[in-house]
């Protein structure tokens, strides 16, 4: 079964508002090609001036946006700005061969950039290397949703109005504007794409991806290897849509390594194409590929995110399965051991689900994060190998490649919430559950919460109206609750003093139960993605019986299409029988409607 999603959805993803490390290289006896060939050894090459892939799928939303609390410094460029500029940036984009290049974008939507300039990639018009941010002036108010950046560096950005723009080196037509001449500021990309609404740009080395609302995939530059996906190994000059075998199918993602391509499709299968010397397509060969073929080991799986390393590939199942492919030398299979592979295998489970993956092919690292906000890293971390994935204390997979990468870049544009008057709520959190200053304990299955009126009526609708002088409760020193657990009430409770859910998925069930009552918007969504990362064929059912009780269009929705990925298991589940009669028939109506019974 296929699923997709309208261009209202995608246009609301892509308006989400949306550590200071050392690194060096470690030595290796692999040695790397001259820039612009294939690696004629199956070894995986060293690191050079690579760049990363950015991972935002138009049709499959990310369950853990691309935000998160900083205040830049794990990224020492930002470490020198002024306080009062850094307070306004609400993106940021680090690249470069030793991290020394960024672009970021204010919440004036401005773009700056600032850096060592190297083949003029800050597309500032000029050479001159400056740690003062400078104005792109072409690309400010244009609402930049994704960047992506290849060796020298080549830069290609995408707008929310799906325009395309290139800048930086391009000996290898990369640039995608018919020559090779270098591109100094920022230039539209038109050829092939002037009436395509581009949602996202991907680059390997020398090379770059676009896709399409309608999941098309457009590639240029460097062919040497078959990266272009055109049949041949000739460089393309500009925009060429990849026809061959996915030419009619809709790709819902891309990304690059080195001299690689990857897609995946909308009913989850993934493609891959270009240099294969270390297995890195996972067709079960080392064999280069001119054109798209499919990752067979595979079809057991939806695969719902891609992502590509300096010459290996991660894929992650809606089951919250990782799956690994391509060099090892330095364990970024996650697989325990240093063998390449040449068809997927598992990254080793920490017991818990994965829910995002992160790589990046400038490097050789690989991070995740798991259903319980556990970010993971493994293969090559500040020069040590790691083999297995290794929990950190970080709270982004975006902090891993500050502290860890080997060039610290970032893996995707992504957004940043700043941290303003971190004191305050810090004081504010510790007072949640605090006897010493309380005015108010509620009681739940015998166990005391303690709390402060003041902040509930400030956070909460229903606890303004609760505590009116008109009524009993805004006298009282003790409440007890009998409608809800202990747990659940005291997650809510938290919740209005932290911002934060700290629940297992199945008892956020009763969470989302509550915020429903209580009209908490807000916490109801957060209910709702922590619920989508225990869906399993066993509970599905069930949570899609639960989305529609409680009104939570986002979660019906996901477990309606998991159930269509998963039919036959699904429909053969306690959970699935025990629904009841009209749910059931109002399922077997939506699926009819989106073709799940064609033959």
């Amino acid at each position: 079964m296929s699923f997709s999603y309208p261009v209202e959805f995608v246009e609301e993803l892509l308006d989400f508002e949306d550590y200071y490390s050392c690194w060096s290289f470690s030595e290796s006896s692999d040695s790397m090609a001259e820039s612009g060939d294939c690696w004629a050894q199956s070894a995986e090459p060293e690191v050079g001036t690579k760049a990363p892939t950015l991972s935002f799928s138009p049709r499959i939303p990310d369950l853990f946006p691309s935000r998160h609390l900083t205040d830049l410094s794990r990224w020492p460029l930002f470490s020198v700005l002024d306080l009062d500029l850094i307070s306004t940036i609400k993106k940021i984009c680090v690249f470069g061969s030793a991290g020394n290049e960024a672009v970021f974008i204010t919440e004036n939507d401005d773009v700056f950039a600032f850096g060592s300039n190297c083949s003029s990639c800050l597309g500032l018009g000029d050479t001159h290397s400056s740690f003062e941010p400078r104005k792109i002036d072409i690309l400010c108010r244009k609402k930049v949703v994704d960047i992506a950046f290849g060796s020298g560096p080549h830069v290609v950005a995408v707008t929310r109005a799906g325009e395309v723009f290139s800048w930086g080196l391009n000996g290898y037509c990369q640039l995608g504007n018919g020559g090779s001449n270098q591109g100094f500021v920022p230039a539209a990309v038109t050829t092939n794409l002037a009436n395509r609404q581009v949602v996202k740009v991907a680059c390997g080395s020398h090379h770059s991806m676009v896709l399409t609302v309608d999941g098309e995939v457009y590639a240029w530059g460097q062919n040497n290897c078959g990266q272009v996906g055109t049949g041949s190994t000739a460089n393309q000059p500009s925009p060429r849509k990849v026809t061959s075998v996915i030419g009619a199918l809709c790709a819902v993602s891309i990304a690059c390594g080195q001299t690689s391509s990857v897609a995946l499709l909308d009913n989850g299968e993934v493609y891959g194409w270009g240099y294969n010397g270390n297995g890195q397509l996972g067709v079960g060969n080392n064999v280069n590929q001119p054109n798209p073929c499919r990752v067979h080991m595979l079809q057991a799986a939806v695969i719902t995110q891609i992502t590509c390393g300096y010459a290996h590939t991660l894929a992650l199942s809606d089951e919250g399965t990782l799956f690994s492919w391509g060099a090892n030398s330095y364990g970024q299979l996650g697989t325990g051991n240093k063998a390449n592979m040449v068809s997927p295998a598992k990254v080793l489970s920490l017991g818990e689900k994965y829910v995002e993956v992160a790589a990046s092919h400038y490097s050789h690292i690989s991070a995740a994060m798991t259903q319980k906000g556990k970010v993971v890293m493994w293969g090559q971390c500040r020069g040590q190998s790691l083999t297995q994935p290794r929990i950190t204390r970080f709270s982004s997979t975006d902090d891993v490649f500050a502290a860890f990468s080997t060039p610290p870049v970032s893996w995707r544009i992504y957004s940043v919430d700043l941290v303003k008057g971190t004191r305050i709520a810090d004081t504010i959190a510790k007072a949640f559950d605090n006897p010493e200053n309380s005015d108010l304990k509620f009681v739940v299955e015998g166990k005391e919460i303690h709390v402060h009126k003041a902040i509930l009526k400030l956070r909460c609708e229903h606890f303004r109206s609760m505590f009116q002088s008109c009524w009993d409760e805004d006298s009282k020193e003790s409440i007890e609750i009998s409608q809800y657990g202990y747990s659940v009430y005291h997650a809510f409770l938290r919740y209005l003093y932290t911002d934060e859910v700290d629940l297992q998925p199945d008892e956020a069930i009763g969470l989302l139960d509550l915020s429903n009552a209580y009209c908490e918007s807000q916490l109801k969504l957060k209910c709702e993605a922590i619920i989508r990362q225990g869906i399993g064929v066993d509970n599905v059912a069930m949570l899609y019986a639960a989305a529609i009780k409680f009104g939570a269009q986002q979660l019906e929705e996901f477990c309606f299409r998991f159930c269509l990925a998963h039919m036959t298991a699904v429909t053969q589940t306690e959970a699935f029988i025990d629904l009841d009669e009209a749910v059931v028939k109002d399922f077997i109506r939506k699926a009819g409607q989106s073709g799940a019974f064609r033959t």
